[in-house]
């Protein structure tokens, strides 16, 4: 069991009232074990392919958090079984392979969730409501910063698969940068058309994980951008792993003609919070104020989940389509990088 698992999903499970958590599969044995123990799953349902627990073990529905190069595999397997899902972003290591789950799911009719996690944040949906109601009006300008700090050499961070290609796709930009441009989208309900970007590695060697050496990276430490939404609203997104002192930092800040918001997720541990402007438009000093979030805007991502199983989503959470969408702007960004020059979407 990874750490997302433990952290995110397993817990969520525990928690909602209307699900059971009734089978385990990793590829480690000595995991695998450890976790049916903790969690009383008997042996008969541990499995050590995904495959294998999608046929034999009679699930309702799959919860998919893997890395990334397995995320489609075992989708389509659970499309192909008709069973419901939920999969960790992003999507797919490139948009043919999304383009091909987005058909297999549509196809069936399928109920699924994208775990664009972000979504769930209170104040990210309470920001959505004010957006999209036109409280800001007009929007000008829209900047996302997503920042962390363990790829910087002082966390002697070994290799790890989210610095192997063939595993992740791409590096900050799949895990940060696919969060911050889904909650931009989210946010607006605005489609990228065309974007340009930066994108470059700090660290090109790591200790690999078994100790035998050092390993070549060959993903992104950071990817900057520019992006052109519908409506030619511009977006900038900045996006690093190499931000020493954030753990888990994002700000996001939108511009409108009637007002201004910023979106911060850990400026205070573990908090996200909403602050709005709409005093004087050009008042020097800090004029924003706090907002306090309606209680209706709190979410739990696994027990949407659930609700989508038993068709009451609030149609607030990721779908296949949503993470496709995701995966052809994170293309755009790549085919940016390499070729220094505006690309569409």
């Amino acid at each position: 069991m990874g750490a997302i698992a433990r952290w995110a999903h397993i817990p969520g499970i525990l928690r909602s009232p209307d699900l059971t958590l009734s089978a385990l599969c990793d590829t480690d044995s000595g995991r695998l074990e450890a976790a049916a123990r903790e969690y009383g799953i008997p042996p008969d349902q541990c499995y050590s392919s995904g495959e294998e627990l999608i046929a034999r073990s009679g699930v309702d529905a799959v919860d998919i958090c893997t890395p990334n190069d397995v995320h489609v595999p075992l989708a389509l397997q659970a499309a192909y079984a008709g069973l419901p899902f939920s999969v960790e972003k992003p999507l797919a290591l490139e948009t043919a392979q999304a383009e091909k789950l987005a058909r297999e799911t549509r196809e069936r009719g399928l109920a699924n969730m994208v775990c664009f996690s972000y979504r769930f944040k209170a104040a990210a949906r309470y920001a959505k409501a004010l957006v999209q109601s036109g409280e800001l009006g007009e929007l000008y300008h829209i900047n996302m910063r997503y920042f962390q700090a363990w790829g910087m050499p002082v966390c002697q961070t070994p290799l790890l698969w989210r610095f192997i290609s063939a595993r992740t796709g791409s590096g900050a930009l799949g895990d940060l940068g696919s969060h911050g441009l889904d909650l931009a989208r989210f946010v607006t309900g605005r489609e990228y058309e065309r974007l340009v970007s930066h994108n470059g590695t700090f660290v090109h060697e790591r200790e690999k994980t078994d100790g035998s050496g050092l390993g070549p990276v060959d993903v992104d430490d950071f990817s900057n951008t520019m992006a052109q939404m519908e409506g030619k609203l511009p977006a900038v997104f900045e996006i690093t792993r190499f931000a020493y002192g954030r753990g888990n930092y994002q700000r996001m800040e939108i511009y409108g003609s009637r007002g201004s918001l910023v979106y911060e997720l850990d400026a205070e541990p573990d908090r996200d919070t909403l602050s709005l402007c709409q005093g004087e438009a050009m008042r020097r000093g800090n004029s924003f104020v706090n907002l306090r979030i309606p209680g209706e805007c709190q979410a739990d991502q696994t027990q949407c989940f659930a609700d989508i199983l038993l068709g009451k989503g609030d149609g607030l959470a990721a779908t296949v389509e949503d993470g496709l969408k995701n995966q052809r702007a994170m293309d755009a960004v790549l085919r940016s990088a390499k070729s220094g020059q505006w690309e569409k979407v």
